[in-house]
């Protein structure tokens, strides 16, 4: 009896201890906000274990609560993989934040005072990296925020569209994982978004191209496309009556025209090819958004007679498009001016985003308009 006496007495004091902390994290009655109350725009799903699986780059979804600190319970299906989120609070955007293994203790993230706050939260890496987990968020008066009702646009691409090998303020290029200098958020298409007060959402893929990748003869965008996660074995689809994007960006060919790794085998551009592929995908994105503007894009890695040769495919793409729907808008087209790039691996970095971003701005102004 002493024993069974002592042992509900221990037992308390554990609790209220650990109470005790709790409510020091967290000032206040703190609520908690369920995945599957979170309304995200881009790419995701809630799984069977009610989890919110952010997928896509620069996924996002926001929440207000009040206080300093508010606590996220995120993590990785791969319990010694990372990733990585970024975050505006209060309209102001603030760092990458790393995450590791599986949903654990949860990522604390702290106001500069008390009162009201408002945080949306971007997922930074690419859908290849695998899903961030999301199972609650802890904090006082917490509330899930809607996006605003905006036009959309999505954005289809390769690694520059992910904003892959951008950011080498934290992991310098050549160390870490591919997509430890990941940053969604500072990419060309969220900028262009927020310039013009648009929503977005990124469709893309590391290495892809319209035919075949950077270094192999697959998986191409028009295999993965329909594919929730992007991965060419993966037999869930994603919904595309999900939204109703005004534009599409399409952002494709700088893999198609590369000359491989050396190691693999690899056949000269076929642009025959290339461009009855990309006519294909067009009518494929039509299908989904009959709507929709369609944008093509030029590549800013690609220069010399490459460049050339990829402007006047587009040219020739757009007007086959045109000419197979006579009574819609015109495919539009961009081509951007060569860069030198200054990320990783020959990529642009978060500075060549932004010129990027405000050479785009004034064409997909133009688009939204018409």
């Amino acid at each position: 009896m002493a024993i069974r006496k002592c042992f509900y007495i221990l037992a308390f004091i554990f609790v209220s201890l650990n109470l005790s902390g709790y409510a020091h994290t967290l000032k206040g009655d703190p609520g908690v906000l369920k995945a599957k109350q979170l309304k995200p725009v881009g790419r995701y799903l809630f799984n069977s274990s009610g989890q919110l699986e952010l997928i896509s780059s620069a996924v996002h979804f926001g929440f207000s609560f009040s206080g300093s600190k508010c606590e996220l319970y995120l993590g990785l299906n791969d319990p010694n993989a990372h990733s990585y989120i970024q975050y505006e609070l209060d309209g102001v955007y603030q760092k990458r934040i790393k995450i590791e293994g599986s949903v654990g203790e949860p990522t604390v993230i702290t106001a500069a005072g008390e009162g009201k706050h408002t945080i949306w939260i971007y997922k930074t890496t690419e859908a290849s990296t695998g899903a961030i987990l999301v199972e609650k968020i802890v904090a006082s008066d917490i509330k899930a925020l809607t996006a605003p009702v905006l036009p959309m646009i999505e954005f289809i691409g390769n690694s520059i569209t992910c904003g892959a090998a951008a950011d080498a303020s934290e992991v310098p290029c050549g160390t870490g994982d591919y997509h430890d200098q990941h940053n969604a958020y500072m990419a060309y298409g969220p900028r262009v978004a927020r310039a013009l007060n648009t929503n977005f959402m990124l469709s893309s893929v590391s290495g892809i191209g319209i035919y075949r990748t950077w270094n192999l003869d697959g998986p191409s965008m028009p295999q993965v496309y329909e594919k929730v996660d992007f991965q060419v074995n993966t037999s869930k689809k994603w919904d595309f009556g999900t939204y109703s994007p005004k534009v599409v960006s399409i952002a494709l060919g700088t893999n198609d025209f590369s000359n491989g790794d050396g190691k693999n085998a690899r056949k000269p551009l076929d642009t025959a090819v290339f461009r009855s592929s990309f006519v294909k995908f067009i009518q494929l994105v039509k299908s989904k958004y009959p709507k929709a503007r369609i944008a093509m894009l030029s590549s800013p890695m690609i220069k010399g007679d490459k460049r050339v040769i990829l402007q006047d495919c587009l040219i020739a793409i757009a007007k086959k498009v045109d000419a197979l729907y006579p009574g819609e808008k015109p495919v539009a087209t961009f081509f951007f001016e060569p860069m030198d790039p200054r990320g990783c691996g020959s990529h642009p970095s978060v500075e060549d985003h932004a010129i990027m971003a405000e050479q785009l701005t004034p064409f997909f102004k133009n688009l939204l308009e018409k």
